[in-house]
């Protein structure tokens, strides 16, 4: 898998071979399951799936950047981002991984 980007195919892949349903009904849960995060967040909600990470929306303000083709100043507007935090158990198995 290394250098490859884990798509919702893939997903619902290892999901068919480790639980045996469908191929229908695998696509099925991912895309609820990916909708009920949307969903979450959305709603301005944290997301926290344990032994994975938290999902969190924070309001970020008004500031003050650059234009990067020009150098002007320019002002940014507030927004709402998304940040992800992995779980202490996601980090040790990425170290581990890693250590390989």
């Amino acid at each position: 898998m290394k250098g490859r980007t884990l798509t919702r195919a893939d997903l619902c892949e290892a999901v068919h071979e480790q639980v045996g349903l469908t191929r229908q009904d695998c696509a099925g849960l991912v895309e609820r399951t990916l909708d009920l995060v949307s969903q979450a967040l959305e709603r301005g909600e944290t997301v926290k799936l344990s032994g994975f990470g938290v999902f969190q929306v924070r309001s970020k303000r008004e500031r003050m950047g650059r234009n990067p083709k020009t150098g002007e100043p320019a002002a940014i507007d507030p927004r709402r981002v998304i940040g992800f935090r992995a779980s202490q158990v996601m980090k040790a198995r990425i170290d581990r991984a890693l250590a390989k």
